[in-house]
């Protein structure tokens, strides 16, 4: 990467700075995921390899500017590593990493109490860093999410102040008090309105992801499901129909939708999976 980034290198890569290869990151992480849903290790190898290429060019660039190399990004991954593991390093070394939570480091193996002990080190190191208190325990919870991921620690984090649904079976209302504001608002017609649309649907995923925290679920992991058994079926609609899709009516498309849903549970029902849960390329 030092060669591809110096003088004389490779015009692309001298070319690129951080805004411009934020979007090959997210999608060299997607290439991850879809390689760990097919179980495609070789992939899965390759796709890695990838991956930290994307950490090799920001430190190379981050060098290029005087702001950091690829050793202080492994220097601090490795101090985070000790400073957060007390139960394993010891709570003498996690302090010197910077430890300044007061944590009971004997776990007793259980991890409920490992991921305790992690948020409070590291809302310690978070107050450390911004030199005042925060203004609500929801600010330890970052921006700098997938909106399906933030809204799910956005729930887990009120739930530890006690706002929370008590049980799973209390959304059910709430998801269609949300559906029936939702239909009030894109009802009327009004182009004026869709910022109020916008919100509802908001609302309405919010509800929705809060749902899936109740009952064990991740939101994000559920909707890549569902986007594959849509492929799928799509794909299966395609291929039975006698003529393209298009000149096909309604109920014409929902009988061959019908038929892709049927057959793939049969199949996967004969293999012993969940329809969706995998899939060559």
């Amino acid at each position: 990467m030092a060669r591809l980034r110096a003088p004389g290198g490779c015009p692309w890569d001298r070319e690129q700075s951080f805004d411009s290869i934020r979007k090959y990151t997210l999608e060299e992480t997607y290439e991850v995921f879809d390689a760990i849903e097919r179980r495609d290790f070789p992939h899965l190898a390759e796709e890695l390899g990838d991956l930290l290429l994307q950490v090799l060019f920001y430190a190379e660039m981050a060098a290029n500017e005087g702001h950091f190399t690829i050793t202080d990004v492994l220097e601090a991954l490795n101090m985070k590593l000790i400073r957060r593991h007390p139960h394993v390093f010891g709570e003498e070394a996690s302090r010197a990493a910077g430890n300044r939570a007061d944590v009971d480091a004997a776990v007793e193996g259980s991890s409920s109490a490992v991921l305790r002990n992690w948020e409070e080190i590291k809302a310690a190191e978070a107050l450390h860093a911004a030199g005042a208190p925060p203004q609500s325990r929801l600010d330890s919870v970052t921006r700098a999410l997938p909106a399906l991921a933030e809204a799910t620690k956005l729930g887990a984090k009120a739930q530890k102040a006690g706002f929370d649904w008590p049980n799973w079976r209390d959304l059910l209302p709430k998801l269609a008090e949300e559906t029936a504001e939702l239909e009030a608002e894109a009802g009327s017609g009004d182009p004026a309105r869709k910022p109020r649309v916008e919100a509802e649907l908001g609302d309405l995923l919010f509800t929705a992801v809060n749902l899936g925290r109740h009952l064990g679920v991740d939101a994000e992991m559920a909707l890549r499901g569902c986007n594959l058994r849509f492929r799928q079926r799509f794909r299966e609609m395609e291929q039975a129909s006698p003529r393209p899709l298009e000149e096909l009516a309604a109920a014409e498309l929902e009988e061959l939708w019908a038929g892709a849903k049927r057959k793939l549970a049969g199949i996967a029902s004969e293999s012993g999976q969940l329809p969706g849960a995998s899939e060559q390329a």
